[in-house]
């Protein structure tokens, strides 16, 4: 008999790295596969959605404007369970650090229905920093039956919480799978701005940033540190899609949105965040997907966050921690812009976050975990 899968995501960057795990569970004759989504972002989930043809089986529509966790966590635990409760799944898998992720895994819990956990086991170790992933991510690994670490650090980590060996397997990270997938695909550009930055001489910066930890202060100043940036070297121009959060549009509009040589746009879809990363000299962001995505394309990342739970990248070289602070962030940037040396020992590190195989041996390790394979899959990194 078929052992029941559901996949339960809500975010985009959670559908980027879930969409390889849903084809690759789709493949497997042992399984019966069904998505739900809490559509914790709405637009920003379909674009992703639409771009890897996934139709979800059961959308929880829990979005709201200007919603608060307390909200979201409440909605989708409320509005889970009749799914859970109906579907009765062998496996719940979720992924990464979002409060869909945290209400999935609670909710499976709470109905004794294992819970597997895409993305396992990165840490900062302050449970602020990022806020509230950070927790998120800890409890969810608390919470899981099955451990999909995407490096060997993360498995560690588990292994230091006392998570039991037999539930980890280290699989790579998925979103390089969908990276390599999405790349390979060409496709016009959809965004107007977009397009016309990518046939512009100049250098082309790519800016993300939408952290709950940086709104306020700390976002304006990194804001005036691009500002300084732009007026510094007119070669460059700065592309941000902005999100949608108002705490981000506010600020973003105020502080850049009349510099030369910055261009905002509303959020774009994933392929076009592809193509902005193959058409950029370098990424400035602090998003956890780009300092994943980036170094596959050999491009530097600098990351407008304190600490980030993605310390093999640090490590490698591809990827350079620089805060919010304005000086700092014009220092870091003016002398990749200026020393070739130093950008090219940071654009031709090597990415330590996987091979574009991650879904197969996460699929792989499900059907060790059910008895359809008798022997653990290679694990990525050994």
């Amino acid at each position: 008999m078929k052992k029941k899968i559901l996949l339960f995501f809500g975010t985009r960057p959670e559908a980027i790295k879930m969409a390889p795990v849903v084809m690759a569970l789709k493949g497997c004759k042992e399984f019966a596969v069904k998505v739900a989504v809490s559509a914790q972002h709405r637009e920003m989930l379909d674009d992703v959605l639409n771009n890897f043809r996934i139709i979800p089986d059961y959308d929880l529509k829990v979005m709201t404007e200007n919603q608060s966790l307390f909200d979201v966590t409440a909605r989708i635990l409320s509005r889970f369970e009749p799914v859970l409760k109906t579907e009765r799944p062998d496996l719940v898998l979720v992924h990464g650090d979002t409060t869909t992720t945290l209400g999935g895994s609670l909710a499976g819990y709470y109905l004794k229905i294992p819970v597997g956990h895409v993305e396992a086991g990165l840490r900062t170790y302050n449970k602020h920093q990022p806020f509230p992933e950070e927790i998120n991510r800890q409890l969810t690994d608390r919470l899981s039956d099955l451990c999909f670490a995407p490096t060997l650090q993360s498995a560690k980590n588990l292994l230091r919480e006392r998570i039991p060996k037999e539930a980890i397997y280290v699989t790579g990270n998925t979103v390089i799978d969908a990276l390599l997938w999405t790349a390979k695909r060409e496709r016009p550009v959809q965004d107007d701005k977009l397009r016309k930055a990518f046939s512009s001489p100049h250098r082309l910066i790519l800016v993300t940033a939408h952290r709950r930890e940086n709104f306020g202060a700390p976002l304006r100043e990194a804001f005036r540190a691009i500002r300084e940036l732009a007026a510094k070297f007119a070669d460059t121009l700065w592309v941000y899609p902005v999100h949608p959060n108002p705490n981000v549009i506010q600020p973003a509009r105020e502080e850049l949105g009349r510099v030369p040589r910055v261009v905002l746009t509303e959020p774009v879809s994933y392929p076009d965040i592809v193509a902005a990363l193959k058409h950029c000299s370098l990424a400035l962001t602090d998003s956890g997907g780009i300092q994943e995505e980036a170094p596959s394309l050999g491009k530097p990342v600098l990351v407008l966050r304190n600490v980030t739970e993605r310390p093999e990248a640090v490590k490698a070289g591809t990827v350079r921690i620089v805060g919010t602070d304005r000086a700092r962030i014009v220092r870091e940037i003016s002398a990749l812009l200026t020393d070739r040396s130093l950008y090219r020992k940071m654009a031709n590190a090597a990415n330590p976050y996987g091979d574009g195989k991650a879904a197969w041996r996460t699929a792989e390790a499900i059907r060790h975990y059910f008895g359809f394979r008798r022997s653990r899959p290679p694990e990525f990194g050994v």
